[in-house]
């Protein structure tokens, strides 16, 4: 039985040891390489006698930034990555957090690392992987290691400013990479393109199932994709065939007219999240791959990642949102109305998980853990965790899960209870408008669309009146030349409310 997840990469290395792992523009790691350098990085940690403790990961996104995770991992311990683009507020928020003994950081970042406040010892990733390779020490430790051990701690926003950090196991992560690589169809022959930072649990994706096959992931600079011209020819250039991307980063490359002077050649599996996919930018991305698949991946970080899964398989009206389908196997999703009781066909309630992807819950805070990490309201019987996600969905006529919204972006308007999502939804389908995002000034009364595109203001305001309930129709409309989106890519609420505020 599988119960760790380097058992995918003893496996892999002993198959195909020179193959490429890992790349970016500057180095390409092989397997053997990774195997070798996180053995050197596990040995150097049992030697500093850290064991089943976080170890901080403050290096630059790299091959070996990769390898870094998993030396963490053969010493038996578990991985917190941060990234200098990490405002350092948060930073020493989440280094306060764990108490690590060790943060692990490359030349680049070693000078910000002795900035902060941080009791435990800065170790440079170069000179610890050149450690001598303790055989015995490994072996000891992954014998004694189990499923329900963790693996890594990524953190998420938290409602009160305060980051928390959630904790996953290898029993998780093992049941995710089985089952994406069975949904997706993965292989020895699959070229991962890698758009998300290292410190988000999206990059889960990647990294993983490519020691399970044997696969290769090129770590795409960042700066591209802020040029979707050039991003589509980076995925030319280095034959990616595979990309696990956020709506965002798919809808930047079908907007902006990209596919007009280039289009990704080898593309054969396109898996997008985190946000609602505007039909008619997906339809843009499926008739220039019409023989590609595509799927749509929902989870939230506390589900390690991605959890549920639609293999689009039809075609969608242009007011429709793609559905996020059924759950993995080993995770169940409850739909629960206010009353805690199973919501009915069409009927909106709270999607919550149960199951082997669940996360162990938040490191150091038993108290945010249990407030949604609770018993299940339909089972009285016996102790059994669930996730209140804290999202909406509801079954649609042909019995598919969508997504509706967040439970914190439903307001109540002119005696109204309304989804900011469902008017997102629809301003996206309008012509003209490539994305929008919506906001509510409860103190006005007042809903707030902000969009980028090139319709005029009033011009989507009278399309969404011929959309729309009145009593849903935003009171302003505002355009935007860039969306703020979060540094997982998601549309930034949370800055497009301090806009309006202070104006």
């Amino acid at each position: 039985m599988q119960n760790h997840v380097l058992n995918y990469l003893d496996q892999i290395v002993a198959e195909k040891p020179d193959k490429i792992a890992f790349a970016n523009d500057e180095e390409a790691l092989t397997f053997a390489q990774v195997y070798d350098q996180s053995r050197a990085v596990g040995t150097f940690l049992h030697g500093q006698g850290v064991y089943k403790k976080p170890v901080v990961v403050f290096m630059n996104k790299h091959p070996r930034e990769i390898a870094a995770f998993f030396g963490v991992i053969a010493a038996g311990d578990f991985y917190v990555p941060i990234d200098e683009e990490m405002p350092a507020s948060r930073i020493q928020l989440i280094l306060e957090n764990v108490q690590a003994q060790i943060l692990i950081c490359d030349a680049m970042t070693r000078e910000i690392a002795e900035k902060f406040d941080f009791g435990g010892k800065v170790v440079l990733y170069d000179e610890i992987c050149q450690t001598a390779v303790d055989q015995e020490a490994l072996e000891n430790i992954r014998r004694r290691a189990i499923d329900t051990d963790p693996i890594y701690i990524v953190f998420t926003s938290g409602s009160t400013g305060v980051p928390k950090g959630v904790a996953a196991c290898h029993r998780s992560v093992i049941d995710y990479i089985e089952q994406l690589s069975e949904v997706l169809e993965f292989d020895e022959d699959t070229v991962f393109g890698n758009q998300t930072p290292l410190y988000f649990d999206a990059c889960l994706k990647e990294l993983y199932p490519t020691l399970k096959f044997g696969a290769t992931t090129y770590l795409i600079p960042r700066d591209l994709f802020m040029f979707p011209i050039k991003l589509v020819e980076y995925l030319n250039d280095h034959g990616i065939n595979t990309i696990c991307w956020v709506v965002s980063a798919l809808t930047m490359i079908s907007a902006f007219g990209a596919f007009q002077t280039v289009v990704p050649e080898h593309l054969r599996t396109v898996a997008f999240g985190s946000e609602v996919f505007p039909i008619k930018q997906f339809a843009a991305w499926r008739a220039v791959l019409p023989q590609a698949k595509f799927v749509n991946l929902y989870g939230p970080t506390e589900g390690t990642g991605m959890c549920c899964y639609y293999r689009v398989d039809r075609d969608f009206a242009p007011g429709e949102a793609i559905p996020i389908g059924r759950p993995f196997q080993n995770t169940e999703i409850l739909l629960l109305n206010e009353k805690n009781e199973r919501a009915e066909q069409g009927e909106t309630g709270e999607i919550c998980i149960r199951g082997t992807s669940l996360t162990l819950g938040y490191y150091n805070n038993f108290e945010k853990t249990n407030e949604v990490f609770v018993q299940n309201p339909l089972n009285t019987a016996y102790p059994e965790l669930i996730y209140r996600t804290g999202d909406l969905g509801r079954y649609n006529e042909r019995g598919e899960l969508m997504f509706v919204s967040r439970k914190d972006y439903q307001i109540k308007h002119m005696g109204h209870r309304i989804e900011l999502g469902e008017i997102e939804v629809c301003a996206n389908t309008v012509e003209g408008v490539r994305l929008s995002g919506c906001i509510y000034d409860d103190k006005k009364g007042k809903i707030v669309l902000y969009y980028v595109g090139t319709m005029e203001e009033k011009e989507l305001a009278a399309a969404l009146r011929d959309k729309l309930p009145r009593y849903m129709v935003p009171n302003r409309m505002m355009r935007l030349e860039q969306m703020p989106l979060t540094a997982n890519g998601k549309i930034d609420r949370v800055t497009l409310k301090q806009s309006y505020q202070s104006k």
